[in-house]
């Protein structure tokens, strides 16, 4: 049997620190496609398992030179290795000590592989997010325009509200036709919104920014969205569990998508009135219908099966 051997990578934007646990060496190079694949042409597929932080941008050359070579690897949150850090009583901080934290954080929690990334769903998240930047530079805009009093400042604002309209628009148009281009992509988001309350943006969001959907237990993909509550009780401490953590992104647009839902649907519309009765918080409410709907898109994307 084959012992697997855990490769810690600290990554920044120009350099890769990597410590190999098998041979106790630390290396750097450049964070660069010639580099990255020299680099990786060296691992051993059916033993070495590479370990990084998620990084954005930073970490996709190398996740695409291992996934291109079958080295496996996978991605953790930045706070959690750094509890872990902590936990060590490792106080200093370089970067080929975080390379050999990683390395021993993997052979502690032995995590499992990602899958392969794929460019289409790649390039769905970058157009998804750049719209979201739009939209937030266009909400700004609208809010200076609401307290402008000078002509000139109000003509211009408007233009440039006119214009962010356009540009958003024909992006919005780009990314559907991105979506039509797939069909597993295409047949996912037309599930989607088949659930009230879902709109086109709404599944856009979750295609871009959940891509677990539909392939996790109700409990794992709300807690990923950050829609699942945490108990906070210790001795006499009684507190209300409270979500927290997750996918802000999809947490919005699940919450939007759960107030179109209360009002066009009388099964949700029933089921926030009952629980904001019994709880007496609406907004506790509207968070559990959101959740709700999560775990309807969860199962009907699992099961290829629209809303009923």
């Amino acid at each position: 049997m084959i012992v697997q051997n855990y490769v810690g990578c600290d990554i920044s934007k120009q350099w890769l620190d990597f410590f190999d646990e098998a041979s106790g060496r630390f290396r750097q190079i450049a964070n660069q496609a010639d580099a990255i694949a020299a680099y990786v042409a060296g691992l051993d597929p059916d033993r070495d398992f590479v370990v990084m932080e998620a990084t954005g941008v930073h970490d996709r050359l190398l996740r695409h030179a291992l996934a291109k070579a079958g080295v496996a690897f996978s991605r953790h949150n930045p706070a959690h290795t750094h509890h872990y850090a902590k936990s060590t009583r490792r106080r200093a901080k370089t970067d080929r000590l975080d390379a050999r934290m990683l390395s021993d954080y993997g052979r502690r929690y032995q995590p499992e592989a990602e899958p392969a990334p794929r460019e289409q769903n790649e390039r769905l998240q970058s157009l998804a997010r750049y719209r979201d930047h739009l939209v937030d530079m266009r909400a700004t805009l609208k809010k200076h325009l609401a307290e402008a009093f000078d002509e000139l400042v109000i003509a211009d604002l408007e233009e440039t509200i006119a214009d962010f309209d356009t540009r958003i628009k024909a992006l919005e148009s780009r990314i559907a036709n991105l979506i039509r281009q797939a069909e597993d992509t295409a047949r996912d988001h037309a599930l989607m919104v088949s659930v009230p309350g879902v709109s086109k943006i709404t599944a856009l969001s979750l295609l871009a920014h959940l891509p677990e959907l539909g392939q996790r237990s109700p409990k794992s993909i709300a807690a990923l969205a950050g829609l699942a509550p945490f108990d906070n009780k210790s001795g006499k401490l009684n507190r209300r569990s409270q979500i927290q953590g997750g996918r802000s992104r999809v947490r919005r647009a699940l919450y939007m998508a759960a107030l179109s839902a209360i009002r066009t649907c009388d099964r949700f519309r029933k089921f926030y009135t009952d629980l904001a009765a019994r709880s007496g918080s609406k907004k506790l409410a509207i968070i559990a219908v959101a959740r709700k709907l999560l775990v309807v898109l969860n199962a009907i994307i699992r099961d290829k099966t629209a809303f009923a």
